[in-house]
């Protein structure tokens, strides 16, 4: 029976099964099987794993970890510098990053035609980096960095590599202004670090990587300014499609994949 899973720690929260259960369900894929392992010793694991599992989503902490442990890195994933998927092949393991497509997937649905330029980004960490990717791939060619610190050192090399223009911004700054200003914000931090800004910072289309709990303050208070948003659910389907092909071979069947998703959130 070939196999897949998700791996990481805490990793019991993980809707990834739904996702790629639905998938299998929808192909008639009746041999394939999708699971959780809690895992933080990447290497060992990979070391002891049995060959009909044919790949693996990796989640945090070990995305840095998937990348030191391939034998194939895919571009993307190099230039991010983290991987989510590892995929078996002849040569040993491939990593990927596909949460760069969940990113653009996120971005299409929330800007539909419209070519954006300007960019608000919320927050320096490590889903930081994917999104400056999507950001790129859609045409932004100027983001500031919203973070309480300035971390745009630790940015600056991939924003190059995308030909980004980027600038630092804090909390402390004219954050209304800054909001009316650009096309779009995407907010990568938990609802908590905006709280005490949302009236300020809804000012423009909002995508935020937060699904549960759906919708964020943040979104609510774009949406009752008439600014569309999307959610991290969206970002999350978007990366598993990928994945079920690479692991599969086959088409992901969105629709299914995505309607299973939404029916485990509740939402409509």
């Amino acid at each position: 029976m070939p196999r897949a899973a998700v791996l990481g720690s805490p990793i019991e929260h993980s809707l990834s099964p739904v996702l790629h259960k639905a998938g299998y369900d929808a192909l008639n894929l009746k041999d394939w099987d999708y699971t959780r392992f809690e895992v933080t010793d990447l290497a060992a694991f990979l070391a002891e794993v049995g060959e009909e599992y044919r790949g693996f989503s990796v989640t945090m902490p070990l995305k840095f970890d998937a990348l030191a442990c391939a034998d194939i890195v895919s571009e993307r994933a190099k230039l991010i510098g983290s991987a989510n998927t590892l995929v078996r092949t002849a040569e040993g393991w491939r990593a990927d990053n596909t949460d760069t497509e969940g990113v653009l997937g996120a971005l299409d649905e929330l800007l539909g035609p419209s070519q954006p330029s300007t960019a608000l980004l919320i927050g320096a960490g490590g889903t930081a980096r994917p999104v400056l990717w999507g950001l790129a791939q859609r045409g932004v060619t100027d983001v500031t960095v919203l973070n309480r610190s300035d971390r745009l050192a630790e940015l600056r090399p991939l924003g190059d590599a995308l030909g980004l223009s980027l600038h630092a911004a804090t909390f402390e700054d004219d954050l209304a202004g800054l909001a009316r200003s650009v096309d779009l914000i995407v907010s990568t931090v938990p609802s908590a670090v905006v709280e005490e800004h949302l009236t300020q910072l809804a000012k423009a289309p909002v995508f935020d990587v937060i699904y549960d709990p759906w919708p964020t303050p943040l979104t609510v208070y774009a949406a009752a300014d008439g600014y569309p948003t999307v959610g991290g659910h969206i970002m999350l389907a978007n990366q598993a499609y990928s994945q079920f092909e690479q692991f599969t071979g086959h088409t992901a069947p969105r629709a299914e994949m995505l309607a299973a998703l939404n029916a485990a959130l509740k939402l409509p």
